[in-house]
Formats: structure tokens, C-alpha cells, sequence
């Protein structure tokens, strides 16, 4: 029998001045960045928080945290292939991914593409198990007023055989 689990994940980062957009493991061509110790990559860090949960890891605050200076600037790609390794420790592996990010600009739909190229690598599974999708919150609230992203993440992670 298969052992499967189910995580959830979510991030918010406000935008910055002077700093580049990540987002997805892609870097996005925008006026402002996302504020954080690391990159800020919240697609990223919601996979990460999704995968965790799953493997009942806790969150990604306990495993990269902020007060750390080796996750300065780390990248979303750094930091879900140590969270990939994590989970793989504990005995599963990613079978599927789900994701949604909020924000009114940038545009995100030229790059779900290459987002979801880079995220599958990352979990080594094929594209197609990797869905992101882009919306807005019609500018109501802290993203419809430009002042951030957020994103939510779900996964399917299952015991290795």
C-alpha cells in the first residue's frame, strides 16, 4: 500500500526598492523586489512550507531561518532543493504540486511557464505535475493595492518504494 500526504503551504513578502523579483525560481523583470532575507521568492517558500508539512517537518522558519546568516539572499531554488532533501530523508518523494500567486503587477503568465520548467527539476517530477497559476485580488486588500505578493502552495508527496 502507498503511503500519500498532503501539505499546504503559504508566503506573503511586501515589494522594496533596489532589489530584484523572484518568483517561482524565475527572476521577473519588474521595478521593485520582494523584502526578505533570503530572496524572497514566495512561490518558492510556500513550496517549501507545503513540502515540510507533508513530511511533518515542521515550517520552513524552523529549518531556514531569518536569524541565519547562511540564508542570506539564498535562492528559492536553493532553498526547496534542501527542503527536496529533507523530505526525501524522511522517506517520500513529491508526486504533485499546486500553486496560486496573488499579486496585481507584475504580469505573471509569460513566466508560469519557465516557472513550472524550474520548479519540476527542482522536485524531479515532469512539468506536468506542477501547475501555478496567476490571479489578482481585483485591488482590493494588500496585494490589490501593489504592496506585495502572496502565495499558496499544495503538494503530494508519498512514501518511497
Amino acid at each position: 500500500m502507498t503511503h500519500l500526504r498532503v501539505g499546504t503551504g503559504f508566503d506573503a513578502h511586501k515589494f522594496t526598492e533596489n532589489r530584484k523579483l523572484f518568483i517561482g525560481c524565475v527572476e521577473i523583470p519588474f521595478n521593485k523586489g520582494l523584502s526578505g532575507h533570503s530572496d524572497a521568492d514566495v512561490l518558492a517558500h510556500a513550496i517549501c512550507d507545503s513540502l515540510l508539512g507533508a513530511a511533518g517537518l515542521g515550517d520552513i522558519g524552523a529549518h531556514f531561518p531569518d536569524s541565519d546568516p547562511a540564508y542570506a539572499d539564498a535562492t528559492g531554488a536553493h532553498l526547496i532543493g534542501k527542503t527536496v532533501a529533507k523530505v526525501s530523508g524522511k522517506g517520500f518523494h513529491p508526486v504533485n504540486l499546486d500553486c496560486v500567486v496573488v499579486c496585481e503587477q507584475p504580469r505573471l503568465a509569460p513566466h508560469t511557464a519557465e516557472m513550472r520548467r524550474q520548479i519540476s527539476a527542482l522536485l524531479s517530477i515532469p512539468e506536468d505535475r506542477v501547475n501555478i497559476k496567476a490571479t489578482t485580488t481585483e485591488k482590493m486588500g494588500f496585494t490589490g493595492r501593489g504592496e506585495g505578493v502572496m502565495a499558496k502552495a499544495v503538494c503530494l508527496i508519498e512514501e518511497k518504494s
